[in-house]
């Protein structure tokens, strides 16, 4: 084998690892790229729908509170807002299911909100429940509070979820990082591999050869001058011994 194909193939096998190594980190980290952005666009969307429920049912729960001391347009008006926000974030909530359990929450927030709903839709102010803090003690805040606990419930659930794709997702950072890191070491290894076929196929026999090159010309000994290779320093060392021949039959024609 030519010397310039020992040295070639040595970079390009090095080269070779190098390229697969960064082909399996682009695609793991790609990967990565898309589990995000779905963490992003699925549990983050559902979180916030909850928010949104949460702080409707509260500005329900005080529209009823306003109902309750008479005030009947503010009480009303402050209701039927948080119940439109709250009916919106519903509908995202119901449309983004994505994880398991999920489906069922949203169906007991269903059936909750609409207990809850039921008793504020009726009527308050000027009836007999207007100022009956026992009516909304014993029923209306308890469905309140069973609709709101039943949403952060679904909160949670994402939430965890969250946390759990991000603990996934850290370990597949792990393995894209990998490749490179065995590329590396593996680089050094071949490094050194690299380096010892080059101290053995090149640096050491031109040594030799140029150590039977002064012995030669200190004792006229050509035995030194030889390679065992078939590459350009066999060639050399060929030539040279040509040049010492050509010399000598020169020499004895003189």
């Amino acid at each position: 084998m030519k010397l310039r194909f020992k040295i070639l193939s040595g970079f390009l096998i090095l080269s070779i690892m190098l390229f697969a190594a960064g082909i399996l980190s682009i695609y793991e980290l790609t990967k990565i790229g898309h589990s995000v952005q779905a963490l992003l666009d699925e549990n983050y969307k559902s979180i916030n729908a909850a928010k949104t429920m949460i702080e409707a049912l509260e500005r329900e729960d005080s529209g009823v509170l306003l109902l309750l001391s008479g005030e009947w347009n503010r009480g009303r008006s402050t209701i039927e807002d948080a119940d439109k926000d709250f009916q919106n974030a519903f509908q995202v909530a119901k449309n983004n299911i994505t994880i398991a359990g999920e489906a069922e929450h949203v169906e007991t927030i269903a059936r909750f909100y609409d207990r809850y709903k039921t008793l504020w839709n009726q009527p308050v102010a000027g009836t007999a429940k207007q100022g009956d803090l026992n009516w909304y003690f014993k029923q209306v805040h308890p469905a309140f509070l069973e609709a709101k606990t039943e949403v952060n419930r679904l909160m949670t659930l994402n939430d965890q979820t969250m946390y759990n794709t991000a603990s996934a997702l850290k370990n597949r950072a792990s393995r894209a990082i990998m490749p490179g890191i065995i590329a590396i070491v593996s680089a050094l290894i071949f490094t050194a591999i690299f380096n010892f076929f080059i101290n053995l196929y090149f640096i050491s026999p031109i040594k030799k050869l140029a150590d039977g090159i002064r012995s030669y010309i200190k004792t006229g000994d050509r035995s030194g001058i030889r390679a065992d290779s078939r590459d350009e320093i066999g060639e050399l060392a060929a030539a040279i011994q040509e040049l010492s021949t050509y010399r000598r039959e020169l020499g004895q024609s003189r």
